[in-house]
């Protein structure tokens, strides 16, 4: 088929995370993609908000880090997490959390150039639809994916359009189902999917209510409360989050799924708020009152075909740990730059089995991470009730055994600390968050296995290893600014980094003269690397050389310097072939100027 006849290169339902970031990444990378939703407009409810540094790395690199900083609460803000009785009551602990305490802000700002962030969904997604948009992309609201039927060359996609009532078809090259966690792409392709849904339930509550006076001398985005009118359910505590400091809220308990349905009237919502608050008097604006339930589910695998999924279609679990919008950003971002490659010419059809390959394991750690964390409260409230299942008498007998004198009280003190501790591996989880290590064969990975110097799950460790992200270090660009490695790479292009030494590469990537790939020599030209930050992370001889994906990944690396161009280009131009599914990498001339059609 000719490019002609295909409506648009590459379909996306969905304007979710994951359904915005391809398209916007799609569309800054001069691929046609049309991007749709059944809604009549983008999300409505708070939902997801913390955004980690890997994720607004992402952003940064399709350009709107700035703007989302605007619009963000700000690092600083998100500050201790707050276990206490009330926030009129006495407190039991705090926690420094999300990177912003002594002991791990050093770790964080070592890490990335990006901060942490605290962006609620119906912020993010705007921001995201507009970029997309901006760069190219077509969004269309009020339309519903029906169904589809793909072939060898393409796929046929059937649509409604929710304003005229009418179906219609579109002929794309590849259809993305980011439609969120009840997807009816993925049911439409058959995904295998392991555990279970809805085995937990909580009552989620929108208000708004000035709130100052009793955070803002103490700011944090989440407060767990503990006393018996929030004791309920698998966590134990009442939540209030804030969603716009200090005014804009949420409060959440669990409930017995067991009973049957929530209390869901406004007179038990403000009966509960004013418990959390501790103040009998409070009066707020109720904007919503809803069940969430808590859901324990990942794909086997990511697509069919030309059909593939991402983001809340593929990995569905709670909020705990705050890896959710953050794992759907990067599922769009790492499939984007492959269906622009394929759709250009630049790989094979078969290098985008990469994209399952790749995502499927950090979409089951995540859902396992975030329910694992909701398991990591029983030591707390065991130490705040004195057994797992929660209150057995009052909140004052509570507190007069928690702050007792006594060897009872030492004990129990000490049993919260422990407690506290694990929580880490919820609130300040940089590992978890920074340390993915993806397996493809789009990688050209290495025998000898990567030895962790710290807790995998906690501490980020950089590594110029395939399969790891290029590790951030500062170097100084041509105006004398501070610029970061994660700058120099990426924009849609592979970058081979090497150093002052490695001349060979750069005529290597000179005589190859392709049209996505380009050398950058640190320490020489544009970017030096005076702090010798970038020489101690690298992991290579000066002459050496890195293979950075346009997502910012190693592909591989050669960690001797080679002296002679011919030798370097044979070996750059053999591992592009292997990375990008060649059998042996030749452009066509029409490849080289525009892209061929996959």
């Amino acid at each position: 088929m000719t490019q002609r006849e295909f409506d648009t290169d590459v379909l996306v339902v969905g304007t979710g995370p994951m359904g915005a970031t391809t398209a916007l990444a799609l569309a800054k990378y001069g691929v046609r993609v049309h991007a749709i939703s059944r809604w009549n407009w983008l999300a409505n409810t708070p939902r997801a908000h913390i955004t980690n540094q890997r994720t607004v790395e992402v952003l940064r690199s399709l350009g709107i880090e700035e703007e989302l900083k605007q619009q963000a609460t700000a690092w600083d803000k998100m500050g201790d997490t707050l276990f206490t009785t009330s926030f009129a009551g006495p407190e039991i602990a705090r926690l420094q959390t999300w990177g912003t305490g002594d002991l791990r802000f050093g770790d964080y700002i070592e890490a990335s150039p990006c901060p942490m962030l605290d962006v609620p969904q119906p912020v993010m997604e705007p921001i995201l639809v507009n970029a997309a948009a901006r760069s190219g992309a077509q969004m269309s609201f009020n339309t519903e994916y029906l169904s589809h039927e793909q072939d060898e060359g393409g796929v046929t996609v059937r649509l409604r359009n929710h304003i005229s009532g009418q179906d219609y078809e579109q002929r794309v090259r590849f259809l993305v189902g980011a439609d969120g966690a009840r997807s009816q792409v993925a049911a439409d392709i058959g995904l295998p999917f392991e555990g279970v849904l809805a085995r937990a339930g909580t009552l989620y509550v929108q208000f708004k209510a000035d709130l100052s006076k009793y955070v803002a001398h103490r700011p944090s985005i989440l407060h767990w409360i503990v006393n018996p009118e929030a004791g309920f359910g698998e966590i134990g505590m009442g939540l209030l989050r804030a969603v716009k400091p200090w005014t804009e809220w949420i409060a959440g308990w669990g409930f017995d799924m067991s009973k049957g349905d929530p209390d869901t009237s406004r007179e038990n919502a403000l009966e509960k708020i004013r418990s959390l608050v501790g103040d009998p008097g409070l009066e707020c604006e109720i904007l919503s009152i809803s069940p969430w339930y808590v859901n324990q589910q990942y794909a086997l695998e990511y697509s069919r075909g030309r059909v593939f999924c991402g983001g809340d279609a593929v990995h569905r679990h709670p909020p705990s740990s705050g890896l959710g919008l953050n794992t759907s950003v990067q599922d769009g971002f790492n499939l984007a730059w492959k269906l622009a490659y394929v759709i250009k010419g630049y790989a094979s059809l078969d290098h985008l089995s990469s994209y399952g390959d790749e995502r499927a394991p950090v979409g089951r750690q995540i859902v396992e991470r975030a329910n694992q964390s909701r398991l990591d409260y029983a030591p707390m409230r065991t130490a705040f009730y004195g057994k797992p299942s929660g209150f057995s008498g009052t909140l004052e007998h509570f507190l007069e055994g928690f702050f007792a004198a006594d060897e009872q009280g030492v004990e129990t003190r000490r049993k919260m600390a422990e407690a506290l501790e694990l929580k880490n591996y919820e609130f300040n989880a940089e590992g978890t968050e920074m340390n993915q290590r993806y397996e493809s064969d789009g990688i050209i990975g290495e025998t000898e296995p990567e030895t962790w110097s710290r807790d995998r799950q906690l501490y980020h460790q950089p590594s110029s290893r395939p399969g790891a992200k290029i590790p951030h270090a500062w170097l100084v660009g041509p105006d004398g600014r501070r610029i970061s490695t994660l700058d120099v790479i990426g924009h849609g292009c592979f970058t081979l980094v090497t150093g002052i030494a490695g001349f060979a590469w750069e005529q290597a990537v000179a005589s190859l003269d392709l049209p996505f790939l380009r050398c950058v020599r640190i320490g020489i030209g544009r970017y030096t690397d005076p702090y010798f930050y970038w020489a101690r992370l690298r992991e290579i001889d000066e002459g050496g050389a890195l293979l950075v994906r346009p997502d910012g990944v190693i592909a591989w690396r050669r960690k001797e310097a080679v002296s002679i161009q011919r030798d370097a280009e044979t070996q750059l131009a053999d591992a592009l072939d292997a990375v990008l599914g060649r059998a042996k990498f030749k452009m066509t001339d029409d490849a080289r100027s525009s892209g061929a059609a996959a």
